[in-house]
């Protein structure tokens, strides 16, 4: 076999390699018109090599981010180095469909791009390639183990009865409310909440009325809270909520509304309606209180004295 033949036999295997692997190949010249337009980006796009050749790249596709794209390809010109952009920096450059049975989850096909630098036989950066690679199922799976780990995360932050924050976490918002306090001097108002003869509810009703109780009291004060506000389970039929920004008397708005709402309403359990009421200790932070568990501490006190004067009450620590 001649050394021509050999090379056109190579061309050819080199040729046939570019249409069919799984891999977008383009090659624009120096005014981004193509090149060459591989199997890939024929079957993805719909659009044949033969209609595309010598085409404007962002004529045909007026759907690419030009400015953005354009700029990247100038660097790859100007400094002869490839460039790498990452789905997870932008999810796509082409918009294709997903038609991967496998990650039918997905509505196009998420890609990582390479920019490449063509020199000519004189060295000169007369042609950029660029490669499309399909990574859809990589990037679906990341998004999905990312979107269990957040969910996961919020579970674990979550009262399962009240949906709620935990104890756990609500102490570290109280926490977080004291720093913000002891740095820049914001008031804030701190509540505890109990929900009167809880022991009666149980004993008369049964404990699956208990904890109805206890999801319609979280309901109410979830209705009542703003986007800034904090509240939590704090033990069985305990609540805390953290109120920022929020002056002792303001929160006693808050807890008299809340509470005459609590007294109003009825929780209905199999075919019983169950009246229940509330009492509420209310602390705001001042200069002599020098921690979070002082802070706690005097709303539990507040409201051991609700409790004592009759419960169904709100009551300020003094």
């Amino acid at each position: 076999m001649s050394n021509d033949q050999s090379a056109m036999n190579e061309l050819h295997w080199l040729i046939d390699m570019v249409q069919t692997i799984e891999v977008g190949l383009v090659v624009l010249d120096r005014d981004y018109n193509i090149q060459l337009w591989n199997g890939f980006m024929e079957n993805h796009s719909g659009v044949s090599p033969n209609s595309i050749k010598g085409s404007n790249l962002f004529d045909k596709f007026p759907d690419l981010q030009a400015d953005w794209l354009k700029k990247k390809m100038e660097s790859v010109f100007l400094l002869k180095n490839r460039t790498f952009i990452s789905w997870e920096q932008r999810p796509y450059v082409f918009k294709f469909k997903n038609y991967r049975p496998v990650t039918g989850r997905a509505d196009f096909m998420f890609q990582n791009i390479t920019l490449l630098p063509l020199a000519s036989l004189t060295g000169q950066i007369t042609h950029i390639s660029i490669i499309v690679y399909d990574v859809t199922d990589i990037a679906v799976n990341k998004l999905q183990l990312k979107s269990a780990n957040e969910q996961l995360e919020q579970l674990s932050q979550t009262d399962g009865l009240t949906q709620l924050h935990n104890r756990r976490h609500w102490q570290s918002c109280m926490e977080q409310e004291f720093d913000r306090y002891s740095r820049y001097g914001d008031t804030a108002s701190l509540i505890m909440i109990d929900i009167d003869n809880f022991k009666r509810i149980n004993d008369e009703y049964g404990h699956p009325a208990g904890d109805k109780v206890i999801q319609h009291i979280a309901y109410l004060l979830k209705q009542a809270l703003r986007d800034t506000d904090c509240a939590g389970r704090y033990g069985g039929e305990e609540f805390g909520v953290v109120l920022s920004k929020t002056t002792a008397e303001e929160a006693l708005n808050f807890t008299e509304r809340l509470r005459k709402r609590i007294e109003a309403s009825e929780v209905a359990f199999e075919n019983r309606l169950i009246k229940v009421t509330v009492s509420l200790g209310i602390n705001d932070l001042d200069s002599e209180i020098d921690n979070s568990s002082t802070w706690l501490s005097g709303a539990d006190k507040a409201l051991y004295v609700a409790k004592q004067e009759g419960r169904n009450k709100s009551i300020i620590h003094k």
